[in-house]
């Protein structure tokens, strides 16, 4: 699917307006939460999992936490 969407000012911020169509794929509805992941092809939405980011936050304490033993393993 390749649609173009256009950025339009919301109040004081910006956005874009999702087809039903995209809305239908995500698996989401108005009023739901997405998730945003920055990849190197660009940002990700999913569907926002509250278990995963409980567990993203886990992880982000635990790489603070270790980041010493991790560089090293990394080598």
């Amino acid at each position: 699917m390749t649609d173009k969407l256009k950025v339009r000012q919301i109040g004081n911020s910006a956005g874009v307006v999702l087809t039903k169509e995209m809305l239908s794929k995500l698996g989401v509805g108005i009023g739901d939460d997405l998730h945003v992941v920055d990849t190197p092809k660009g940002l990700e939405f999913t569907v926002f999992d509250d278990q995963f980011d409980d567990a993203l936050k886990w992880i982000e304490k635990g790489a603070k936490r270790y980041r010493n033993t991790l560089r090293a393993l990394s080598k």
